[in-house]
């Protein structure tokens, strides 16, 4: 099948190398020509384990291209997924002036062929219908274009009304040469569809061939059939994927929509639960992490994402949190447990500072070390990660910062960084340190000699934020350890 990706940020990529993978022809654009010629020669503008082997192999193999030229994306397809950004605005509401442009152009592009547009960007609920409109827009400029043109000829433009409403009231548009019967006359023939990704930073490929369930909104038959027909390989376990089956899952529109939020929200929400616990265990004398196993083997509630920790961060959640909640509030609910979660997670981060506060005192003249800073192991994402509100809060209290990740130390990243002294070992993060923090649970600080880091510190005060490591054997090195929510 020929589809086109528009957008090669961190879904686009993954998607377009992925759909190579299984043997489609994939066409990814993007507007930003470095990052394409970087594509091109096989550098990536993201760090995924397994991703770039994909890209060099879809690339090899010719079934995987990159370029600027969104007209020949689109005309070269059957299938067009809009990957774009959505950032939050700070309203909270999510900004689609990407999603819009890209939407636009689509229609201006658009030719006789029937095509799916498939949004994969996470837009609010509505969305597809709002797409839909853009893309007529964009048609209709397209035509008033070739009314002007004289060597173009002089074209129509049809119009008519969804008569049942299903549109919600959009006007559809169409292209007819004047002096053509109404046999010839033509529209722009497509269907919006919508395609969550439910994609894990770190273990997005995993992710994407072996998917807890594959989520269409649409309500054309056509569509829905084609949508199957691209990720048939995934549903049935071909081209070497075993396990079962995976569920296939059709909605309307705006149920696919909501779908992602609410996932998102739900997930957040249980993370910002499981930290308000574990503040209530330190209290009581109990330990968050033997709460958390006891109660997650509950198959009602299960104990992923029972971690207690430093709370949650990253691209996805806070955005699409805060974006349920506005988009609860244009409909007039206060949505009070979502106000909540995040509240409860802002504050997770400040308590971190406090724990500090109360081993060292007087934090200003201190050295802190952290270990790690991406949001997540195994991603280069540092969005809303955790460490970068402690490195502000510790800036503030006049302490000196120190920093040290598998990833970001050599990848030349600083955004955000300007108060944090980046390490290149773990040895140089922990010189004359007053205390260590682990920040991200990379599995490289499992194996850590903390016996010989100890030694290096000014005093061996360790606080495992993410209740990762082993205490006994920290405290057999000559650590002292303090966790969250024990």
């Amino acid at each position: 099948m020929r589809v086109a990706v528009i957008g090669t940020g961190y879904v686009g990529l993954v998607t377009g190398a992925c759909l190579a993978h299984l043997g489609h022809h994939v066409i990814c654009v993007d507007n930003n020509p470095a990052k394409i010629e970087g594509l091109q020669r096989g550098r990536l503008p993201i760090y995924e384990p397994g991703l770039e082997d994909l890209v060099r192999e879809g690339s090899a193999s010719g079934l995987l291209q990159f370029t600027t030229d969104l007209r020949t994306g689109i005309q070269n397809s059957q299938v067009v997924f809009i990957a774009v950004g959505t950032p939050a605005l700070p309203s909270g509401d999510p900004d689609l002036r990407y999603v819009e442009a890209v939407a636009r152009e689509i229609g201006q592009q658009l030719d006789e062929q029937y095509r799916v547009i498939v949004n994969k960007s996470t837009v609010p609920i509505g969305s597809g219908d709002w797409v839909r409109m853009i893309i007529l827009d964009g048609a209709a400029e397209t035509a008033k274009q070739r009314l002007s043109s004289p060597e173009e000829g002089k074209v129509e433009v049809l119009s008519e009304r969804d008569p049942d409403g299903e549109l919600g009231g959009v006007v559809t548009q169409g292209l007819r040469p004047a002096s053509a019967s109404s046999e010839s006359c033509w529209m722009p023939q497509f269907d919006v569809v919508s395609n969550p990704e439910f994609l894990r930073e770190g273990s997005a490929i995993h992710d994407t061939f072996n998917p807890d369930r594959i989520v269409v909104g649409s309500e054309s038959p056509r569509a829905i059939q084609i949508m199957r027909e691209l990720y048939e390989p995934i549903l049935s376990r071909q081209k070497g994927l075993s396990g079962d089956p995976v569920p296939w899952v059709v909605t309307d529109l705006a149920s696919a929509e909501m779908i992602k939020y609410a996932a998102n929200a739900f997930l957040a929400t249980k993370i910002s639960f499981i930290n308000e616990i574990a503040n209530i265990c330190e209290r009581t004398g109990a330990d968050v992490t033997q709460v958390a196993d006891g109660i997650g083997l509950d198959k009602r509630i299960g104990r992923a994402f029972l971690n207690a920790g430093l709370g949650w961060g990253g691209s996805c959640f806070p955005k699409d949190v805060a974006a349920l909640i506005q988009t609860a509030a244009d409909y007039g609910y206060e949505a009070r447990l979502l106000r909540a979660t995040v509240e409860v997670n802002q504050q997770q981060r400040q308590r971190l500072v406090e724990k500090l506060q109360q081993a060292l005192k007087v934090l200003k003249g201190k050295t802190i070390g952290l270990l790690g800073l991406t949001f997540k192991p195994n991603t280069d994402d540092m969005r809303d990660a955790p460490s970068l509100s402690l490195i502000e809060h510790l800036h503030k209290l006049g302490a000196k910062v120190k920093a040290y990740d598998p990833i970001v130390s050599g990848s030349g990243i600083r955004e955000g960084l300007a108060h944090v002294v980046v390490e290149t070992d773990v040895l140089r993060l922990a010189q004359d340190c007053d205390a260590l923090v682990l920040v991200t649970e990379w599995q490289e600080f499992q194996s850590l000699d903390y016996s010989h880091l100890a030694g290096l510190m000014r005093r061996p005060l360790l606080i495992d934020a993410r209740n990762c490591l082993d205490r006994q054997a920290l405290r057999q090195a000559g650590m002292t350890v303090l966790g969250i929510g024990w």
